[in-house]
């Protein structure tokens, strides 16, 4: 369990947060190193040796800079003895430990013992004050203007700061003119009250004289130099920085659990010892603070460089019976301090490598053969130097403040986590806690992150999210049951529940794919292009499941399966397909398809698309099975009211890596069938491989039919869809295709929901349905009055009353299942019964050859074109058929001709998938008759809607 903090987080929310935290608190303690050691080195160059600096001060001015410079020389020493310290062993580091820790014991002690002597006999620690202005002693020696020696008055050296010569009559400051200069006791003594005037706030800007409150001077309006002997504050201070220096000197609580992997008993000794340091030291600075507030004059504890007592140590002043106690007992805690945080950051930094969750770091895991962390001590020495090279501690302390308060929140997260989701392995043995204290916790160390310095917790923040996203990106997987999975398993749960409220509306849908995907004896992918393929659909963002059948039985051909799965997995992995996989192992591949599409998804998260590849050798005797199982799976997506996308050439679809820099999207538009045809462009459109291709829509009409008006009004439908894309509607002469067409996909039923949904008033829709039936119908009935190619169920009077249909059964476009048409039924249906032979207002012909030559011969005969009518509007008889017969069919030869005419040089097509036959027997001819539709293409889409809209103008 070495890593401490590190490892609890890790373990809780999962690598992602236990690597970025963990790093974050690694870099606050290698600072918090550098803090302890300038600290060392600013008790040993000021208190202890003055005469060891190197670099010697010519002026006042200079001798900040010239401190800075002694502190980085001496600080690299100190840091590089600590080092080796650490090198030769925490063994020693321990023998250190008792040392130091009896020093800082001492220490504290007599600084108790000290404020109780105050109390009835406080120390000679004089002040000198000019008005009420705080003097500084360092260029004289006696608090006065001038001293009378009996026979004569002589001017002091402050006299000679002020005035312009030693004599009485000479120019002096103004200020110092008109003010008297006072002598007061820097330490009065607990007894004396003070506490009164040091309780309430006082902060100072830059470059302001440190000033006693209550008493009084003569003001004036002179500027003061920052050359007169005058105490300055160096920097504004105020609430939150205070917080932000102070905060480090409490970090030091979880340097135990750092080393929890040098403890003999790490579950017992960390709580307990945690515990003890939080309350001891709380213990300590709480009553230190009142304690110096009670004894100290307010404006020495402001004087942060001592200036005004001459530079002597104000709290081992205060102490008892020496300063040299106070003085030694900080020197020695802060090599302590600093040989604490040497020794705890390069476990962490070496628990983190050898958990491999960042690559970079593995070598930093590597050590001795006792397991002391050689490389990560090296680079920790290297980066604490950059902090000793700051060489000062107010700009390092906020720095490692921000990374020790993320440190802690964390750990408050994951206690916290653990507690809401009842983990069954989360069992604390402290009995009196309880998840609150956690999240107060945790939001106290946020607001302390930006009350200290929100550009600092800003930084961290940046910093721990670009470490979190580098090991979700390369990293390491790592299963360690983390809380954030609970989380995510509890959100999902909800969710789930939530959508089996009711099914999603049609602005909400997105195409759910389940993927058919066939492996080989080898458990390898035959097709990943149609992976890619998904990929590229995957604009709506939603779920994928990728399932594969094997024959066999379950027991024995488990590793086949599992192989399968990861096989899956992988293609998945690289053309970039977020979701999930599923083999089914069953008896035979048909019913493992249909176990797939009842079975695959749970809950709202069920697929609604099945996506399968052309069977590409299906007239080969051997492989007959594969198309009968094709054929079964259109009839079971049908069934289960799933949309079906057939990709046909799926060898010839662009992978991933590859752009079409131009060319076009043809969509063959012959029926309405939910608006599937229109979906699928716009979301391959939205895929970089597809980006810049141009999406066409094609219709068909017949050469005396209202092209121009047909034109019009699917532009204006697509531009409320508010999809870009090319009309053109295409005429043919022996077809009946362009009736059926229009008014199947625009008639005017459908066109008057159309309007209702534009917010047009009653009687504007009224005009715009007449306008339609003046110039759309007319053409029709023209052709054939007395024998109507095109009945609707609605007589023509009622046309205008179904918009007082219920709500929830209107809809853009009717679904091609609507009875509202008595014509045959549409290519999402199966070819119906035959009617009876006397009804003259229905179609029944059959795809039979000597039907075929009857109805050839009577359109020869008659006064309009007749023609074969729309394969799709056909009732065929698919069993009476042969494959040379199919081939035969003028009508799907001529649209297969023109779709090749316009589309050959298309990108993609996409085309409506008619239904297949009731009677099995004609499967083949089905087969057939699919094949060449589409011959001569090269990409082909064929859709099959799944009875519901699934594109709505409204967004």
């Amino acid at each position: 369990m070495s890593g401490g903090s590190y490892y609890m987080i890790s373990r809780s929310l999962g690598p992602e947060f236990g690597g970025a935290v963990g790093l974050c608190f690694y870099l606050g303690t290698t600072f918090a190193g550098a803090m302890y050691i300038l600290g060392t080195i600013e008790i040993l160059i000021t208190y202890l040796f003055p005469n060891m600096a190197i670099f010697k001060a010519k002026e006042a001015s200079e001798e900040p800079a010239v401190l800075l410079n002694n502190m980085r020389v001496y600080g690299t020493c100190v840091l590089t003895c600590m080092a080796v310290v650490v090198f030769v062993g925490v063994k020693y580091v321990n023998k250190f430990a008792l040392v130091f820790l009896g020093c800082v014991i001492l220490s504290i002690l007599s600084i108790y013992a000290g404020v109780i002597k105050t109390a009835f006999d406080p120390p000679d620690f004089p002040v000198c004050i000019l008005g009420n202005r705080t003097l500084s002693q360092k260029g004289f020696d006696i608090c006065a203007k001038f001293i009378d020696n009996g026979n004569e008055t002589v001017t002091t050296k402050l006299w000679a700061l002020f005035c312009s010569s030693p004599f009485l009559n000479a120019t002096c400051d103004t200020y110092f003119a008109q003010n008297n200069v006072t002598e007061i006791q820097g330490i009065p003594g607990a007894a004396s009250g003070l506490i009164k005037d040091n309780l309430w706030s006082y902060y100072m800007r830059t470059g302001v004289i440190v000033e006693k409150i209550g008493l009084t001077s003569v003001s004036n309006s002179e500027t003061v130099s920052l050359n007169q002997p005058y105490v300055f504050s160096d920097m504004t201070t105020y609430f939150t920085l205070l917080v932000g220096i102070y905060f480090p000197s409490v970090t030091g609580i979880m340097a135990g659990s750092n080393r929890s992997g040098d403890l003999r008993d790490a579950q017992r000794s960390i709580p307990i010892g945690t515990i003890m340091a939080i309350a001891t030291t709380s213990f300590v600075y709480i009553t230190s603070v009142v304690l110096f507030g009670a004894c100290i004059e307010g404006i020495v504890l402001r004087d942060k460089f001592g200036e005004a007592v001459n530079g002597n140590l104000v709290v081992g002043t205060l102490a008892w019976p020496s300063p040299w106690v106070i003085v030694i007992g900080s020197f020695f805690s802060t090599c302590g301090a600093g040989l604490q945080s040497l020794t705890g950051a390069p476990r962490l930094l070496q628990a983190i490598s050898r958990d491999g969750i960042v690559p970079f770091l593995r070598v930093f895991g590597h050590g001795k053969a006792n397991g002391e962390p050689t490389w990560a001590l090296l680079l920790t020495a290297c980066i604490c130097e950059i902090g000793i090279l700051i060489a000062s501690l107010d700009e390092v302390a906020p720095i490692l403040s921000m990374f020790f308060l993320m440190c802690y929140m964390f750990v408050n997260l994951a206690c916290a986590v653990q507690t809401l989701l009842r983990t069954p392995n989360w069992r604390p043995r402290f009995k009196y806690y309880h998840w609150t204290l956690s999240f107060l916790g945790m939001s106290l160390c946020l607001s302390l992150m930006f009350i200290c310095s929100w550009y600092y917790a800003l930084v961290a923040m940046l910093i721990a999210g670009l470490i979190y996203k580098y090991i979700e990106y390369r990293g390491a997987e790592k299963e360690w049951g983390d809380g954030i999975r609970g989380l995510s398993l509890s959100a999902a749960r909800y969710a789930l529940l939530r959508l089996e409220e009711g099914p999603p509306h049609t602005k909400n849908w997105r195409p759910q794919l389940l993927v058919l995907a066939r492996v080989d004896q080898e458990q390898n992918v035959v097709h990943p292009q149609l992976l890619s393929l998904t990929s590229q659909l995957k604009a709506g963002k939603g779920l994928t499941i990728v399932g594969s059948v094997l024959e066999g039985t379950y027991l024995e051909n488990h590793p086949q399966s599992q192989r399968a799965e990861e096989s899956l997995r992988r293609i998945m992995e690289t053309e970039k397909v977020k979701g999930f996989c599923q083999v089914v192992i069953s008896s035979n591949i048909r019913d493992g398809i249909s176990h797939l599409i009842q079975s695959s998804g749970l809950g709202g998260l069920q697929h609604n698309t099945v996506l399968v590849g052309w069977p590409r050798n299906w007239r080969q005797k051997e492989d007959h099975q594969t198309w009968r199982n094709f054929i079964e799976l259109v009839r079971e997506s049908t069934a289960a009211h799933l949309a079906l996308i057939v990709a046909k050439n799926v060898a010839l679809f662009p992978g991933n890596q590859e752009r079409f820099s131009e060319g076009n999207i043809d969509v063959w538009w012959v029926v309405h069938d939910g608006g599937m045809l229109m979906l699928l462009p716009f979301l391959l459109r939205h895929h970089k491989v597809w980006k810049r291709c141009t999406m066409r829509i094609f219709t068909v009409a017949q050469m005396d039919d209202n092209s121009i008006q047909m034109k019009k009004d699917l532009t204006t439908f697509l531009y409320h869809l508010r999809i870009t894309a090319e009309v053109e509607v295409v005429e043919m002469h022996d077809s009946d295709i362009s009736a059926y067409t229009y008014e199947k996909t625009l008639v005017m039923e459908q066109r008057s929901q159309i309007l209702k949904q534009m917010h047009l008033t009653k009687n504007e829709r009224e005009r715009e349905i007449q306008s339609i039936t003046d110039e759309s119908r007319g053409s029709i009935r023209r052709k054939n009055p007395t024998n109507s190619r095109l009945h609707l169920s609605v007589p023509e009077e009622q046309v205008g009353d179904c918009e007082e249909k219920p709500e929830e059964e209107v809809q853009l476009i009717h679904d091609t299942n609507a009875t509202g048409f008595s014509v045959t039924e549409t290519l999402v249906d199966s070819p119906p019964e035959p009617e009876p032979e006397g009804s003259q207002e229905k179609v029944h012909l059959t795809w039979t050859k000597e039907k075929f030559t009857a109805d050839k011969n009577k359109s020869k005969s008659s006064s309009t074109p007749e023609g074969i009518r729309d394969f799709f509007n056909m009732k065929p008889e698919w069993e009476n058929l042969n494959q040379s017969n199919v081939r035969r069919m003028h009508t799907a030869v001529k649209l297969n001709e023109v779709i090749v005419k316009k589309s050959q040089d298309a990108k993609l097509v996409l085309l409506n998938m008619p239904g297949p036959p009731r009677n099995r027997k004609g499967d083949e001819n089905y087969m057939e008759f699919l094949e060449v539709l589409t011959e001569h293409l090269d990409r082909v889409m064929l859709v099959r809607g799944g009875g519901r809209e699934v594109i709505t103008i409204y967004s």
